[in-house]
């Protein structure tokens, strides 16, 4: 039970911290401010869309517990993008956070929702 608990924990603090950049990027592509990183050369706005799913749709996924293993794919890719590529040169402290996000995700990734969750274990 107490493990359950811990992942519910996890569920909610890292996607509960995540949404907010989510909704900022999400705001941005609304009010027309498309601008954003385009690591891959796809465009800017795709990139932006892939950022919204990552950042504000899977986390909500995440929390509910929705196919939290796979909702967290795109999250760890991102996070992974924005610290060794975006902030690949950057000092420790600006890619600390996608750093902290990256370990996060993946340790929900691994062990899974639990029992506290719409599809459990998931």
């Amino acid at each position: 039970m107490n493990i359950d608990l811990g992942k519910l924990l996890l569920r909610l603090g890292f996607g509960g911290l995540m949404i907010p950049h989510g909704v900022s990027k999400l705001q941005n592509l609304i009010s027309g401010n498309p601008q954003f990183a385009n690591p891959f050369g796809i465009g800017e706005v795709p990139t932006l869309i892939l950022a919204i799913l990552a950042e504000l749709i899977c986390p909500v996924l995440i929390i509910l517990g929705i196919k939290t293993r796979l909702s967290t794919i795109p999250v760890i890719i991102t996070m992974a993008v924005a610290a060794f590529i975006i902030h690949g040169g950057d000092p420790w402290g600006k890619k600390e956070m996608a750093l902290l996000y990256l370990v996060g995700y993946s340790g929900i990734g691994l062990i899974g929702s639990g029992r506290y969750a719409v599809n459990k274990n998931s």
